[in-house]
């Protein structure tokens, strides 16, 4: 007998998760692993966090919170908008969430329906496309290139055979570290506006720039919906907080979309998240130790033969494109483990297209590390 399951779950994997455990499992039969393949930050939480987290689990039961996130939180967040961007956020429109990984979850939800259309850039984080095809959304490709720097823009909206129901946006994005030029930003928000289609700003890796700062869609609309996460610039990957900004007309369903999935983010999180906007100075150290591995890497990689290199503006990686080295990515980073320790993400993770021809290496880990691993690929005999 053949019992029933969903086809729901009959999803790509989110491939660098696969790379994280051949990893592993190389590491426990005692071979050195050097990871450039995971977007985790290699330091560790502020120091106020843990302090705080260590005083909120002394002294608070650490319950269920309001499903839409503790209010002081909730209000640290609004504030965070006005200190860094100048833009004035109501505390009710924030929604604190289970990383962004929940906020996509909920806003994907909220906002589109099976069957609906939803657009966004190839190469791109996986999880977008596979979120969404699990929940029966129709993902539109945009092909985009290094001549337009990885970014989706309003020619290729308008290129398409009718208008999406939805556009994600990442800037800086994940793999290419690319970031949308201003006048095209705004461009694409006014496109979206006049066309009715709901924009959704990933804007995890604002505060991770190595020149121009990133600029949130709330600067130009109020009609987006804002994504952003305490995982990247505020080093806190394994506390899964992160927090919507979202319109008012989606409020209601955020909410009781929340209610039901997630009951409320994690109590213990948000009270250490709390304290995060008051870690500035640790913070923009963080900052400097990637731009420093950042410049290792734009200096040894062109040696060891990868030279077409995305311009990596922000975040912490570069998106090499390796079609004079391997048509196969995928081989070619398993060998690349196999061979000299080194595991980077084959681009099929992001591009199912045209990924087999890309690599992304990450260079959020420690220095020494990277550093190492760049002198393993200069003497990679391929």
């Amino acid at each position: 007998m053949v019992l029933k399951s969903s086809n729901r779950g009959q999803v790509p994997p989110f491939i660098v998760m696969d790379v994280m455990r051949a990893a592993e499992e190389r590491e426990r039969a005692g071979d050195e692993v050097l990871h450039l393949e995971v977007g985790q930050p290699g330091t560790p939480a502020p120091s106020k966090v843990i302090e705080a987290a260590h005083r909120a689990l002394d002294q608070d039961r650490i319950g269920y919170t309001n499903a839409l996130g503790m209010w002081g939180l909730r209000e640290a967040i609004a504030r965070h908008y006005g200190q860094a961007y100048g833009v004035s956020v109501d505390a009710e429109d924030v929604v604190v969430t289970t990383g962004s990984s929940g906020g996509f979850v909920l806003s994907f939800m909220a906002a589109f329906d099976p069957g609906d259309r939803v657009a966004l850039a190839s190469p791109g984080y996986p999880a977008y496309r596979n979120i969404l095809t699990g929940l029966g959304v129709e993902v539109i490709d945009l092909p985009t290139t290094l001549e337009d720097n990885f970014q989706p823009t309003v020619a290729r909206l308008k290129a398409l055979d009718r208008d999406p129901d939805g556009l994600i946006i990442a800037s800086p994005s994940n793999p290419a570290g690319t970031m949308i030029d201003p006048a095209e930003f705004e461009a694409l928000i006014g496109h979206c506006r006049a066309r009715g289609i709901r924009l959704i700003s990933d804007e995890i890796y604002h505060g991770i720039t190595y020149g121009a700062p990133g600029v949130t869609a709330l600067a130009h609309t109020r009609d987006a919906v804002v994504l952003n996460s305490f995982s990247k610039y505020f080093s806190m990957t394994g506390w899964r907080l992160g927090w919507m900004v979202v319109p008012k007309d989606l409020h209601r369903a955020i909410e009781c979309l929340a209610q039901n999935l997630f009951i409320s983010p994690p109590g213990i999180s948000q009270h250490a998240g709390m304290a995060a906007f008051d870690c500035t100075e640790e913070l923009e150290a963080n900052v400097r130790h990637y731009a420093r591995n950042r410049a290792l890497l734009l200096d040894k990689l062109p040696k060891a033969g990868f030279t077409r290199l995305a311009p990596t503006e922000g975040a912490f990686y570069i998106y090499a494109d390796v079609s004079e080295l391997t048509n196969d990515s995928t081989e070619f980073c398993r060998r690349m483990l196999a061979e000299v320790g080194v595991a980077a993400t084959p681009g099929v993770d992001f591009d199912p297209t045209r990924g087999d021809r890309f690599v992304r290496f990450s260079f959020a880990g420690g220095e020494q590390e990277v550093s190492l691993a760049a002198d393993r690929l200069l003497t990679w005999k391929r």
